[in-house]
């Protein structure tokens, strides 16, 4: 079983993420990781038909005319066909590298560098195509995803560590601060919620701009990110038959993006 690495040349391009150039290294830095069981894949544009069951045909064509979201079609589709192949063990997990972020962006609306929202996108598929499921999300970017909380629906655990603490009544709809909660015991949270909860897959929406340096610097590191990736592999094992796709989500720096990248590959393909 391979992990699958779902990318497309023009991310690497000047896009409403990137603006600039932080996966500059790309395609060429998937090099480091010959030997390993991994397989790329050219990231597919997203089906129309599915993006207008989560967001409304105004804000698609606003989408499509603005010029900074001009990778947001292959963008989601990636993530759409990575959660595809994975629910179907045609991989045992993915990552997903993106021009155009999801986590902001609601069913009308799109803001910061988030063009259409890619893990609900890829949740609408599976439920579409296999019925009901149970997922699992878990958010490291450093801000929250409104977008993705506002569009949630069926039984989705929706848990994001970010700037602010919440929970709702049901405990699907978990927020925990960075400033107020040691890290990886939230983390460990999301695991133990997890493990009462049994989702059939799991999402990382990981942003390395919580990185030492990177514009919302909390003070991670490289070696702190393949410590989330090793554990969040290990709850998908025990779980949910190792099923877990990781997106990338926000940052900027060209050296923070390519060494947490493949640090977490690494991992996730061990």
């Amino acid at each position: 079983m391979l992990t699958g690495i779902f990318y497309h040349e023009s991310f690497s391009r000047r896009s409403y993420l990137t603006l600039g150039n932080r996966l500059k290294d790309f395609p060429e830095a998937f090099e480091l990781l010959k030997g390993r069981r991994v397989a790329v894949f050219e990231a597919p544009e997203v089906d129309f038909n599915l993006l207008r069951r989560v967001h409304t045909e105004r804000m698609i064509e606003d989408v499509l005319s603005e010029r900074l979201c001009s990778t947001a079609l292959r963008s989601a589709g990636g993530v759409v066909k990575a959660a595809e192949m994975v629910f179907k063990g045609e991989l045992k997990n993915a990552f997903c590298y993106i021009g155009a972020g999801g986590h902001h962006a609601g069913r009308d609306y799109f803001w910061g560098y988030c063009c259409f929202n890619d893990v609900i996108l890829a949740i609408e598929n599976l439920f579409e195509k296999f019925g009901s499921r149970k997922i699992a999300i878990i958010d490291t970017d450093a801000h929250h995803g409104d977008g993705t909380r506002e569009l949630l629906r069926g039984n989705v655990l929706h848990f994001c560590i970010c700037d602010a603490d919440y929970e709702s009544r049901d405990g699907l709809k978990i927020d925990r601060s960075y400033f107020s909660n040691d890290y990886f015991n939230c983390v460990e949270e999301f695991v133990e919620r997890c493990n009462i909860f049994v989702p059939d897959l799991i999402f990382w929406y990981f942003g390395h701009d919580t990185h030492v340096g990177d514009y919302a610097d909390i003070g991670m590191t490289v070696e702190d990110y393949v410590r989330i990736a090793r554990i969040l592999k290990r709850c998908a094992e025990k779980i949910c038959s190792g099923k877990l796709v990781t997106v990338l989500g926000g940052g900027s720096l060209p050296e923070v993006a390519r060494d947490s990248t493949l640090a977490i590959i690494r991992e996730l393909s061990e």
